[in-house]
Parts: structure tokens; C-alpha cells; sequence
């Protein structure tokens, strides 16, 4: 063998050994057990807060007409969905703390403040093809039950009048507020109610079906109590 090869094939064996060395030595590739352990585990949903159920005083609570809307709302051919509010409602909510539902409301809508989108359209209303209003000037809802349906929820049903037609009607109704009103510092209480109605129940069916038949209720209203009579007052009499 010629001399000179014999130091080059041991400098390559060397260096092949060595290579393969540094390939044993490095790191394995992360099995996913390995990895899942490692990872930070993911942030848990805070869990929802049920809403805290509102105290409402005892007593009868007058509508305020400034904050209630009775709000209508029907579809027109498929086209649009119009709307109309009865203005200057009245009434009376009597609660019962201790026994929800033992209460109670009886409201007065007079359909003089029957507002739509258009001068016109209100004139139609009024008329005779619709609410009649010179001979049927008001209509009414009186409740006949008041079930709860969760915390500040109700279900409250009732006689509606309309035309002189009287149907049953249920609202889902939201209680949105009670305690001392910040202005005139009586007790005041706020609800929203739901509910949908069939006009030609009430003798209102012109146009339908083409203008639906089905009406939309929406109702928002504000409610206080009667200021306290003062003591010297009350001894007078």
C-alpha cells in the first residue's frame, strides 16, 4: 500500500465517525404527548352571571304617558313594515311583592292618539274601514294572570278590547327597573313587554292577507306610585 494513502483513509474514517456522532446527539423530535403536557392549558369560559332578581314595592303604580309606547307593527305586501303607536295611554299596575302573581294591570288606550308615519294613513285609521274611532273611541287590556317565567320575566294575560270585541291576548313581559325614581323620588317601576295579535280577531281585517293579518305588539312603559299624603293631612280629615 503506498504510504501516504494510509494517513488520508484514517483522516476520512475520523471524520465519518464523527459526523455520525453529532447525528446521534441531537435532540428527538417532540412526540404529541410531550407537547400537550408542555402546553399551557387554554384559559376556561368565565362562567355567565345570572341577572339579580329586581325588588319592586308593593302598592298601585299610575302610567306615566310621557315614557309608554304601544307600539304596532305589521307587514305591508311583503314590501315594508310599518308601524303605529297609541299616544296617552292610562293605567294602573298593582304589585304584590310578596306574591307576584297576585298582581295585576288594567290600561286605557284612547285611539284619539293613534299616530302612524303619515297624516293620511291616520285618517284612514280612524275611519270606519279600520278602528272606527267615533264610535269605538278606546281600547283596553286588563290582565287575568300574571305568572312568572324566570328572574324579572312574567307572563301576563289578558282580555284585549277592541271595537267592542273583546279576545285573550298574552304578553311576555320584562321587568326592566324598580325603586326610587332619581327625579320625582317616588317609587317608580319600568317593564317591556311582547306579544303578537290577529287584527281581524278585533274587525280589522281589510287588505288581508296581502297586508298580514298578524300584528306585532311592542310595549315600554314607566309606572310610580301616588305621593304619600302628609301625616298633618291625614289627621286633619
Amino acid at each position: 500500500m503506498n504510504r501516504n494513502a494510509l494517513p488520508l483513509a484514517t483522516l476520512s474514517l475520523a471524520l465519518v465517525l464523527a459526523l455520525s456522532a453529532c447525528r446521534q446527539e441531537s435532540p428527538a423530535t417532540p412526540t404529541a404527548s410531550a407537547t400537550a403536557a408542555t402546553a399551557p392549558a387554554p384559559e376556561t369560559e368565565t362562567a355567565a352571571v345570572a341577572p339579580a332578581a329586581i325588588p319592586v314595592a308593593s302598592g298601585a303604580y299610575t302610567l306615566d304617558p310621557a315614557h309608554t309606547m304601544v307600539l304596532a307593527q305589521w307587514n305591508h305586501m311583503g314590501l315594508s313594515n310599518p308601524t303605529a303607536n297609541f299616544d296617552d295611554a292610562s293605567g294602573t299596575i298593582t304589585w304584590n311583592a310578596e306574591d307576584p302573581s297576585a298582581s295585576s294591570v288594567e290600561v286605557t288606550l284612547p285611539l284619539s292618539g293613534l299616530r302612524s308615519f303619515s297624516d293620511d294613513f291616520n285618517k284612514h285609521l280612524e275611519g270606519t274601514d279600520f278602528f272606527d274611532v267615533a264610535k269605538f273611541p278606546e281600547a283596553g287590556f286588563k290582565s287575568t294572570s300574571v305568572k312568572p317565567a324566570g328572574t324579572n320575566k312574567f307572563t301576563v294575560a289578558g282580555d284585549l278590547t277592541i271595537k267592542g270585541i273583546t279576545k285573550p291576548v298574552t304578553l311576555d313581559v320584562t321587568l326592566n327597573g324598580a325603586g326610587e325614581h332619581p327625579m320625582t323620588k317616588l317609587q317608580a317601576v319600568g317593564f317591556d313587554a311582547v306579544g303578537t295579535i290577529k287584527r281581524s280577531d278585533f274587525g280589522l281585517d281589510m287588505y288581508a292577507p296581502a297586508v298580514s293579518d298578524e300584528v306585532n305588539l311592542r310595549i315600554t312603559t314607566e309606572a310610580s306610585q301616588a305621593a304619600p299624603v302628609p301625616a298633618a293631612e291625614t289627621e286633619a280629615k
